[in-house]
């Protein structure tokens, strides 16, 4: 791939992902506009998330069928629609029904990244794979920014509608950009091919370790940034929703950690960066729960969990393509499944802890799964070779 071409993918792949991400700083605006109380707005989230993890079963394993150049280029065009949907909802059911397909259509990037990784000479995948994730993790952080600045500016409706436009942009330039190349695809039927998919899971253990680790760190991702506008705006911080998007800045420096990560896995050290990674993760809850009294050391703290996240899931995604190249579509669509799965489950929970038990009670709670992460780890890294 030319780098012209890898830059491309990161940045639409990061303008597809961040759909998904846009209503987490807008949540008390969402729950002001249509009237969902504080413990149950985190639904938003619940719903988009767990139409992801649908789209990543049903959607993404299309590559290994399909022409990937046209699947993707019809895929994003699909994606000008949902957000727009989003930004038109006239009431809460048309809002959710937008979310869904929010959810399923994002999971044009895990196709754009087994793109990549197949167009990538094997010497330098991981380090591809790395920095096309970077703009999914620029994407999934500067959301949070972008819907911010906008709110405050024009409404939270006019976030969504400047994604559609953004999605159209991006559509055409990967139409001039993206090679044209012929590889062998999968001789399945659809429905096989989805029976292919499950099959993974049987018979490839680093695919079931990797997508555990996966559902936890995500987890613990989505408990931090699911909730974090709810003590934020509210008395003493009472930041306003570009204050609080700008938070995204600094967990955006996880990006950093992407290519490193890559080449680590290269290099056959990923075991030893998913480690380090995840006692990280561990440590960054200390100063997460001062978000109350320092914005300061929770800046630090947000800069440390996004580093030790997206470590873990690019070295994650370097082993795993590693397993089947005939079927990376499949395999990033299974390992991604966890991911979403993490992702849903940490947003209703954390919204649920914060209206019980306050931002102590969230923070305790990110702790807790960090830590099974590494425990789960320690036990797990004999079991695969890398």
């Amino acid at each position: 791939m030319s780098r012209k071409a890898v830059l491309l993918f990161a940045a639409s792949c990061g303008l597809a992902v961040a759909s998904i991400y846009y209503a987490q700083p807008l949540l008390d605006a969402l729950s002001a506009e249509f009237g969902m109380d504080h413990s149950v707005i985190g639904i938003v989230i619940t719903v988009t998330q767990t139409c992801y993890a649908l789209g990543l079963l049903l959607l993404v394993p299309l590559g290994d069928l399909l022409n990937p150049r046209r699947l993707i280029i019809g895929h994003m065009l699909l994606s000008v629609l949902a957000p727009l949907a989003v930004g038109l909802a006239p009431a809460t059911v048309v809002l959710l029904s937008g979310m869904v397909a929010v959810g399923l259509l994002a999971v044009v990037t895990q196709t754009l990244v087994a793109y990549a990784s197949t167009l990538a000479a094997p010497s330098v995948r991981g380090r591809v794979v790395g920095l096309v994730t970077s703009g999914i993790v620029i994407g999934i952080l500067l959301a949070r920014t972008f819907a911010g600045i906008w709110t405050d500016l024009a409404g939270w409706r006019s976030v969504y509608l400047v994604s559609g436009g953004f999605m159209l942009l991006a559509a055409g330039m990967l139409y001039r950009v993206m090679p044209s190349m012929e590889r062998k695809r999968a001789a399945l039927s659809y429905p096989q091919l989805l029976r292919s998919v499950l099959l993974l899971f049987v018979e490839e253990r680093i695919l079931r370790i990797r997508g555990i680790l996966a559902l936890l760190v995500f987890t613990a991702f989505s408990i931090l940034w699911s909730s974090l506008v709810l003590p934020l705006s509210a008395p003493p911080q009472s930041l306003s929703h570009t204050a609080i998007g700008a938070f995204g800045l600094a967990g955006a420096a996880g990006a950093l950690a992407t290519a490193r990560a890559g080449r680590l896995a290269d290099q056959g050290k990923g075991q030893r960066t998913t480690g380090t990674a995840l006692a990280l993760l561990l440590l960054s809850w200390s100063p997460i729960r001062y978000a109350d009294t320092s914005l300061l050391t929770l800046t630090a703290g947000i800069i440390l969990l996004d580093l030790a996240v997206q470590a873990v899931h690019v070295t994650n995604q370097s082993l795993i393509f590693n397993v089947r190249p005939e079927a990376r579509s499949r395999l990033i669509g299974a390992y991604m499944m966890f991911y979403s799965i993490g992702g849903a489950l940490g947003s209703i929970a954390s919204t649920r802890m914060y209206a019980s038990y306050g931002w102590s009670g969230v923070c305790l709670l990110g702790a807790s799964v960090s830590a099974l992460a590494l425990l789960f780890w320690a036990a797990t890294r004999r079991m695969t070779a890398v």
